[in-house]
């Protein structure tokens, strides 16, 4: 037992002389949480607070133009603004480029009069199948010229297919309004009542969402509670850096050379490097986790909601942290200088976080790479916190996440092991 808390004190030691070290695993992981956390905060709340501005260019002088205009207005997505009517693709594509807005539509010259007449078209059809006399002048619509919809290229697609079918809902409103007025009109003889239209058009199933949640909650998912626990996992497994070096450095040295000609072996300095960079990753979490709890409330952004299962996020932790200790040393073991340590373990951190889902969602993952997900220990990680954190399970939820995690750990403990025999180390 003395000889493992000498160990460790020596460890403590070596740890606090590594300055860069130190900055890499603390400076590093908090700067990424506040950063991402408030860019990603930003992009969630872009369709709600943050509206875009749509640029529409209305070349049409009837009435059904505006109440396009209108539509899409409530949609509650875009700040309508309206440029003069002479504005053509070239003006739009310019005021697009001076960042003066990120979409910009172009609503043609005849386009109340060609949805009109579907419109008449469409009611027309309707009443002949009913069995009633439709108004033969023309039932055959005209076609409408598109409305051409102008966007940055910097726009990420998955937003751009929001903004098209929000685009298209707004002018499919339109269009029924339309055809339900000349359907009544021509039953009736008289114009819709704007009561009547309002209650018909606005009777539609309401849409509930609800985030589900294993213990019932309903838990509300917002960038925090994602980027937390995320860059979390990412600062732990950086540690390769300060003790992946301090291995080589060991063995440069020959450090374990004389340890063999002591009463002792380096079992007892292996597990005192994993107890002392333990301690390290769980003070990391402990100063992330802090972070979104007490300071991004300040900062305006969402704070983060600890689980109600805190032993098994402790758990889940000690785990995460372990693992993270185990992938270091087994770097340092087969790394032969320390700029090979920090190069291969920097690069290789990177890989694995975003081939995990830490940069990218694992579900969107599709191909080859889907493969290669399940053997990202920090894929296992993340699953883990996502599991407490998003879906407000317990310890008992996430063990199908932990046992690969575990599984990985004890390969890695494994294999350096046998690499530290292969080089006569032990």
């Amino acid at each position: 037992m003395f000889k493992l808390w000498a160990t460790i004190i020596k460890d403590v030691r070596v740890l606090l002389r590594d300055k860069v070290g130190i900055l890499l695993m603390l400076i590093m992981p908090v700067s990424l949480v506040i950063v991402v956390t408030s860019i990603q905060n930003s992009t969630f709340q872009l369709m709600n607070k943050n509206k875009m501005v749509l640029l529409v260019s209305n070349q049409d002088t009837g009435k059904l133009a505006p109440q396009l205009i209108t539509a899409i207005d409530k949609i509650g997505m875009f700040r309508v603004s309206e440029l003069p009517k002479g504005t053509d693709s070239a003006t739009m594509t310019n005021r697009l480029h001076s960042k003066e807005a990120e979409l910009g539509i172009i609503i043609p010259k005849d386009f109340s009069v060609k949805v009109a007449e579907r419109a008449k078209a469409s009611a027309n059809k309707a009443l002949k199948s009913f069995g009633l006399n439709a108004d033969s002048v023309k039932t055959k619509p005209g076609t409408t010229k598109p409305i051409n919809m102008y966007y940055n290229p910097v726009l990420q697609e998955q937003l751009r297919l929001s903004v098209d079918g929000a685009l298209r809902s707004a002018l499919q409103l339109v269009e029924s309004r339309e055809t339900l007025r000349n359907l009544y009109f021509s039953i009736n003889d008289k114009p819709l009542p704007a009561k009547l239209e309002n209650e018909m058009l606005s009777s539609k199933t309401a849409i509930n969402q609800i985030p589900t949640s294993r213990n019932g909650d309903r838990l509300i998912p917002n960038a925090t509670q994602h980027n937390v626990p995320a860059w979390t996992i990412f600062a732990m497994f950086f540690i390769v850096i300060s003790l992946g070096g301090s291995v080589v450095r060991e063995k440069v040295s020959g450090s374990f050379i004389r340890l063999k000609t002591m009463p002792t072996n380096y079992t007892v300095g292996l597990l005192s490097k994993q107890i002392v960079y333990l301690g390290v990753t769980m003070f990391q979490a402990l100063v992330i986790f802090s972070i979104g709890v007490w300071l991004f409330p300040s900062m305006g952004l969402p704070p983060l909601n600890i689980p109600a299962d805190v032993a098994g996020l402790v758990l889940v932790t000690i785990l995460t942290g372990w693992c993270a200790v185990s992938y270091a040393i087994c770097v340092g073991v087969f790394a032969k200088t320390q700029e090979q340590a920090n190069g291969f373990g920097a690069v290789s951190i990177v890989i694995l976080a975003a081939i995990g889902g830490l940069m990218v969602p694992s579900y969107v993952v599709s191909g080859p790479m889907k493969a290669l997900v399940n053997f990202s220990p920090l894929h296992w990680c993340i699953e883990a916190y996502y599991g407490l954190f998003l879906e407000g399970g317990r310890f008992t939820d996430v063990v199908t996440n932990i046992i690969p995690l575990i599984g990985i750990t004890l390969l890695l403990q494994v294999i350096t092991v046998i690499g530290l025999k292969r080089k006569n180390l032990i």
